[in-house]
């Protein structure tokens, strides 16, 4: 009986020191190194103005959410992010580009990570969907991925996580998943889709979120459900944080918009500050 109070004053010992590591990986100071990785998605792709001084091909904007983060609590950012990037792109050269996961540097103490939506033909179905067939042009089928093309994405995903924390051990891992595109149900002139294509854009989308679930979970990161976050905010509602069909709004087609990359700034600092 006289061993109990040792024992848990032990416990509680070997609890804060426990609570203490996880403190100093979330520990933000002002300066300290974030890096970007994604796809459009990450970059601001279609939002004006873009950031200078990088790959023009990427459409990097200054109000991406990595961006409004940085400058929200004061970080140094590495923007590697790149419009039509793949989960490969992150762990592989893309033409002239580097790798993005080479950005990540010991130094680096938060990486946020938007991806895999060109990897299964995300916006590419999407923008199927919306095709118009006229003056002799038809449209392609909808492209679905295979579970090779599935499996493969998930398999990069635990990559890209296992190579940031061997990287850069002290640094907070998010990722930040697809904000939702389509209504539940009822769709609008902003999406002519089939409902049909929109449920199976919406799979490809849900499987998406379960990735990103899974492979945070299990791979030691945290995960900003930007999909959950955004399913009032659709190009059919009254506050879009994304555009729809192209020319349906400013901005670049089936991407987030300006209010969208802002309210992911705003909960990334929240989740970050907690």
């Amino acid at each position: 009986m006289r061993l109990w109070p040792i024992a848990i004053t032990m416990a509680a010992a070997l609890s804060g020191c426990a609570a203490s590591t996880t403190g100093v990986r979330s520990a933000l100071s002002p300066g300290a190194r974030y890096v970007a990785l994604g796809s459009s998605y990450a970059a601001g792709t279609g939002i004006l103005p873009m950031k200078p001084g990088s790959a023009a091909r990427c459409g990097r904007s200054s109000l991406s959410y990595a961006t409004l983060l940085a400058a929200r609590l004061n970080l140094d950012l590495v923007d590697a992010s790149c419009g039509g990037a793949t989960t490969a792109h992150l762990l592989g050269p893309w033409n002239e580009l580097p790798p993005q996961i080479d950005a990540v540097t010991p130094d680096a103490r938060l990486v946020t990570v938007t991806i895999g939506g060109n990897d299964v033909g995300f916006v590419m179905n999407l923008m199927i969907g919306s095709c118009a067939p006229q003056n002799g042009r038809t449209c392609p089928p909808l492209r679905l991925g295979s579970e090779a093309d599935w499996a493969k994405v998930e398999s990069n995903f635990r990559e890209i996580a296992r190579q940031v924390h061997k990287r850069a051990p002290s640094a907070n891992l998010v990722f930040v998943d697809y904000v939702s595109l389509l209504p539940k149900i009822t769709l609008c002139a902003a999406i002519p889709l089939s409902a049909a294509h929109a449920d199976s854009v919406r799979q490809i989308a849900k499987r998406l979120a379960e990735i990103n679930v899974r492979v945070a979970r299990e791979e030691g990161a945290q995960l900003l459900k930007a999909g959950e976050l955004s399913s009032s905010h659709t190009p059919c509602d009254k506050e879009p944080w994304s555009v729809g069909a192209p020319k349906s709004a400013p901005g670049a087609a089936w991407h987030p918009n300006a209010a969208g990359h802002a309210a992911i700034a705003d909960e990334l600092a929240k989740m970050l500050r907690r």
